[in-house]
This record gives structure tokens, C-alpha cells and sequence, in this order.
């Protein structure tokens, strides 16, 4: 890896940060593409995003930012510009710089959910689908998911105002497909976990998993562990699915291309 004083710098934020995998795998391919850049993870809490970002924004090596959880919907509000999906999401998952040095911001969640799903083998589409986390992965994945053709969705999520919100926006898309559901998976022939749960040991499943059966397909977000908790029980089912690194996979490429666009404009 190469790293000197023309390196340019790129950095991902989340609370909590040790478990993103996008450091190495997107550094070593802006490399491959030739760009002499590094990914590096900053631990920031929610309540210091905003004198972190306008901090660090000042360094004027500093060309992207990657967002993971909980930023997404906080650093939309920081990009000046944003394409039209992420307007619709009122979030973003990655952020290049504009010419004037404002952000410009994009998210790519759907994208690479729906990718990781198809690559496994789970056509969204027609499949009556629950998803858990209201959140800006749930925005994305929501919209995606309708995109993909899903027959109906479903979302649950323990902040109710946030659940009704994305419930109303995504409604205004795709109207008479979009409602409320519960931690009861059954009737549903996917389900979409785009919500942290999982992520420690401690954590509530996110589902009913006894009320899982082999018919149905899964999809989760999270990376680390690699196997969460409820995706073990789900496969124990007979469930076949996708987990965190797969997504990631899947949209490692078009965040990639995103960043790289710059250069040519």
C-alpha cells in the first residue's frame, strides 16, 4: 500500500467503527484504479458529527467520506448537493467533494441489499416483505426493495415516529404498498433486517425466530459479527439468505465509480 505526502484521504464515520470492513477493501481498489488514496475509520459520537465534519473538512487533502451507522441521515444534512435518491432518503452513505468543496452526497444501502439478495439467490420481487430498522439503511433498503418489486412491504421499527415517517415517504413513491408489521414474521416471504440488532451479544433478536420456516428468504445488514446472532437461527430454520459482508460486496463497486467520478468532472 502506498502512503506518503500526496496521499489523499478519505475516512468512514459510525458509532460504534470496528466493525466496518470498508478501510482495507475500498482503499486497496482506489489504489488498483490508480488513485494514491487511503480509507481511514473515525469513531465520532452523534453529538460530535457536526464539529467533527466541519473540522476535518477544512483539510484540504481530505476527499471523501463513507457513512455508516447512526450518521447517515445527520451528514445528508451536511451535503450541499446530493443526487436525487438521496434527496427522496434524506440520507447518504458516502460523500465526495464539489469543486467549490461543499459535499455531495449519495447512498448506495438499496443498491447493495438488493444486489446481495439477488447474487444469493432472493428475487425481491412479488415477495411479501418485512423489514426492521426505519433508519437511513432502512430508507434506502425500503425504497430499493419497492424498486425491486416486492409485493408488499412491511416495517417495523421501535421508534414509531420514525417508522411512520419512512412509512409516508416511501408511500408517496409507491403507493398502496407500504405499511406497518411487527417481529412476527410469518406470512412474509422475505425478511430484511436493516436495523443494528445483532451487533452485540446482548442484543433482542430483531425477528420471532421460532416463527421462522425454510420457506422463507433473509437479508441482513450486519457485518460484524459475520453471522449475527438471528441469522444463525434463521439458517438453523432451513432460511437461506445474505448477510453484511455481502451487501458491502455489492456496493463496494458503485461507491467506487461515485468517487472516482469526481476526477472527471
Amino acid at each position: 500500500m502506498k502512503v506518503d505526502g500526496a496521499t489523499r484521504l478519505l475516512i468512514i464515520v459510525g458509532d460504534p467503527i470496528a466493525q466496518v470492513k470498508s478501510p482495507a477493501g475500498m482503499t486497496e481498489s482506489l489504489q488498483g484504479a490508480g488513485r494514491n488514496a487511503v480509507v481511514m475509520p473515525v469513531h465520532v459520537a452523534p453529538a460530535d458529527l457536526s464539529a467533527l465534519l466541519d473540522g476535518i473538512g477544512l483539510a484540504r487533502n481530505l476527499d471523501g467520506i463513507i457513512v455508516t451507522v447512526p450518521h447517515k441521515v445527520a451528514c445528508y444534512r451536511h451535503c450541499a448537493t446530493a443526487t436525487p435518491r438521496a434527496r427522496t432518503l434524506e440520507a447518504v452513505n458516502i460523500m465526495r467533494r464539489n469543486a467549490d468543496g461543499t459535499w455531495h452526497g449519495e447512498m448506495f444501502d438499496g443498491v447493495g441489499f438488493v444486489g446481495a439478495l439477488r447474487n444469493h439467490g432472493g428475487d425481491p420481487a412479488g415477495k411479501r416483505t418485512l423489514m426492521i430498522g426505519a433508519g437511513g439503511a432502512g430508507s434506502a433498503i425500503g425504497l430499493a426493495l419497492l424498486d425491486a418489486g416486492v409485493s408488499r412491504l412491511s416495517i417495523h421499527d421501535a421508534d414509531v415516529t420514525r417508522r411512520d415517517a419512512l412509512i409516508e415517504r416511501l408511500a408517496r413513491i409507491h403507493p398502496g404498498r407500504v405499511g406497518v408489521g411487527s417481529s412476527d414474521p410469518r406470512g412474509y416471504q422475505l425478511i430484511a433486517n436493516a436495523s443494528p440488532a445483532g451487533m452485540r451479544p446482548e442484543d433482542p433478536y430483531p425477528v420471532d425466530v421460532e416463527a421462522l420456516d425454510a420457506s422463507m428468504f433473509f437479508g441482513c445488514v450486519i457485518t460484524a459479527p459475520s453471522v449475527s446472532p438471528w441469522v444463525a437461527a434463521a439458517r438453523a430454520k432451513g432460511c437461506r439468505g445474505s448477510v453484511g459482508i455481502d451487501m458491502y460486496n455489492a456496493e463496494q463497486q458503485p461507491m467506487l465509480t461515485f468517487l472516482l467520478e469526481a476526477d472527471v468532472q
